[in-house]
């Protein structure tokens, strides 16, 4: 006779049993590091970075406003602890009318169904440079466990169609090297995704001969770089905000280690008089030779993640 298996039972815990008001309770929980990086995993987004909480966004107030440090633009979040109404609705409209390019996330503890379909009606009625999420947040434990927050994803972009959508409306009059930018940014997140990284992902791809990576801090992020004309590519730790190089004379004490542990000689540029400073790894290639652009994605991935590896610990401390 087979040996009994005995489970827990999995039970749902009332949202107020935890937080008991929004602002002072659940928007400073979730803007914790260890909170919000749960929240961007359930995104599937590499990282978000918390600039303010209750902040004022030109006329307008966010419960927590956040940077993707992969391409420095707003993330805004709005939270409820009840199931979504027309209010929060108008307020998400708002940010979208009065922002340029963001991604804004609804945080709520059910989404009712005419709400989940404006979010996916905002999704296919915008370019990718707005991006919408409903987010449905739940408390659960198993037996007498402590209660554990699941975020449930319950409506979010349909990247792959605004990608092709945009393709497809924005391609003409683009340059020649600008449609071989796209083209070849799409090549390598399709290889990405084909072979994923532990330590970060891809945006999505662009007409700029850049790809950022995020690395934790607002002011900086590492910059994949193809220049057709010199027929080069490049893995670039770029620091824009340090007018007074503070960041860059940090960093450059541990040139010699980093050469070392990254296992090639870095280009080290301070660009005095300038805010950006930037850190360079530059390999040539042949870049109208279609059969070698696995080999450039593989060299990308290696270094990129090489760099990560060395520069987030110390970046983390600065």
């Amino acid at each position: 006779m087979g040996t009994s298996i005995k489970l827990s039972k999995i039970t749902k815990v009332d949202l107020r049993e935890c937080w008991q008001n929004e602002a002072s309770d659940f928007t400073p929980w979730l803007a914790s590091e260890d909170n919000i990086a749960l929240l961007a995993d359930a995104l599937g987004m590499n990282e978000l970075e918390v600039k303010a909480q209750e902040e004022h966004v030109g006329p307008f107030r966010a419960d927590i406003l956040c940077v993707d440090p992969g391409t420095d633009k707003y993330v805004l979040i709005e939270n409820q602890l009840e199931k979504t109404d027309h209010n929060h609705l108008g307020q998400i409209l708002t940010y979208a009318a009065g922002l340029d390019a963001v991604t804004i996330i609804w945080i709520a503890e059910h989404f009712t169904e005419e709400h989940r379909a404006a979010i996916d009606w905002l999704n296919r009625i915008t370019d990718k440079e707005f991006n919408f999420f409903g987010v449905e947040i739940e408390l659960i434990k198993i037996g007498d466990s402590a209660a554990a927050p699941m975020f449930n994803v319950i409506a979010k972009p349909n990247g792959w169609s605004k990608d092709v959508r945009s393709s497809q409306s924005s391609s003409d009059g683009k340059s020649e090297g600008q449609v071989f930018k796209y083209e070849y940014w799409s090549d390598f997140v399709e290889f990405m995704n084909n072979h994923p990284s532990k330590l970060f992902k891809t945006p999505n791809p662009s007409y700029d001969h850049w790809m950022n990576i995020a690395v934790g801090k607002g002011s900086m992020h590492i910059s994949l770089l193809v220049n057709t004309k010199e027929q080069k590519v490049t893995i670039q730790l770029y620091i824009w905000d340090d007018a007074e190089k503070k960041i860059f004379d940090a960093l450059v004490k541990h040139k010699e280690d980093a050469d070392e542990k990254i296992g090639a000689s870095l280009t080290w540029r301070r660009l005095d008089g300038k805010k950006a400073s930037t850190i360079d790894l530059y390999k040539e290639f042949d870049l109208n030779n279609p059969d070698i652009r696995e080999e450039i994605f593989c060299w990308y991935r290696e270094y990129t993640e090489r760099f990560i590896t060395f520069f987030k610990p110390i970046i983390k401390k600065l």
